[in-house]
């Protein structure tokens, strides 16, 4: 059983501050970095096997795919943009791209898991007496993957080995975006939310240890769970700055 903890440091408060097209630009640019890197991956690229390269390819394309993610999560909290219609419009693009998530459906799922975390009404909660990471995983697959995304990723699969190397595929666009979707639910669900919590832990989420590099390559900060439910108006790239 997980012991019960607080977060692992007080968390520093950090005061809003204005986007300033700083939330737009990040996001753009993670955006054009995966499209980027997948159309050359895709189109350009002819991968030795037998080789490391590839491999830290997938791993990268995957970190990017995590990147798409958490700039929806980002817009989820209206922090891409202090404009809503853009905001909500890079956010739909980002989890479309996402394997065809729909930001209209994830919006008010996140907000209940913000709102009852830890409780029966969270989405993203699991009972405490199936709470092992794949019957939790099972839950959550099921609260959010839709026959649709299904469909839609198997007529993308099907066109794009019409025109790319089934390999590259399958390798690059495919494995990544199940890779990136395990990566976001364990650092970003599994771990802060599992086991018990402390009477005072008002988030029910735990916090890993300061260590900026690993924070960002696991999942963009968001292992900084606490913090984030603490002050979720902070950007990605501002959450680092509530570790002292």
């Amino acid at each position: 059983m997980s012991v019960s903890t607080a977060p692992s440091a007080p968390a520093r408060r950090v005061a809003p501050a204005p986007l300033a097209g700083k939330g737009v630009a990040v996001a753009l640019l993670l955006m054009a970095a995966w499209g980027g890197l997948l159309a050359w991956l895709l189109a350009g690229y002819r991968p030795n096997w037998h080789a490391p390269g590839p491999y830290l390819l997938v791993l990268l394309q995957t970190h990017l795919y995590t990147g798409l993610f958490i700039t929806a999560h980002d817009a989820m909290h209206g922090v891409v943009s202090p404009n809503k219609r853009l905001n909500n419009a890079i956010g739909t693009a980002a989890t479309v791209l996402f394997a065809y998530n729909w930001f209209p459906n994830q919006l008010p799922k996140h907000h209940d898991h913000h709102r009852h975390v830890g409780t029966q009404e969270d989405p993203d909660f699991h009972p405490e007496d199936h709470a092992g990471f794949l019957p939790w995983l099972a839950r959550f697959a099921w609260n959010y993957v839709t026959w649709w995304q299904v469909l839609l990723m198997a007529v993308t699969y099907n066109v794009l080995k019409l025109y790319f190397p089934q390999a590259n595929v399958i390798a690059f666009w495919m494995v990544p975006a199940v890779l990136a979707t395990l990566q976001l639910f364990f650092f970003g669900t599994y771990l802060p939310h599992r086991g018990e919590h402390a009477p005072d832990n008002q988030h029910k989420s735990r916090s890993q240890l300061r260590h900026h590099a690993w924070a960002f390559v696991t999942c963009y900060f968001f292992g900084y769970h606490y913090e984030h439910h603490d002050q979720p108006y902070l950007p990605w790239w501002r959450l680092w700055k509530t570790k002292v």
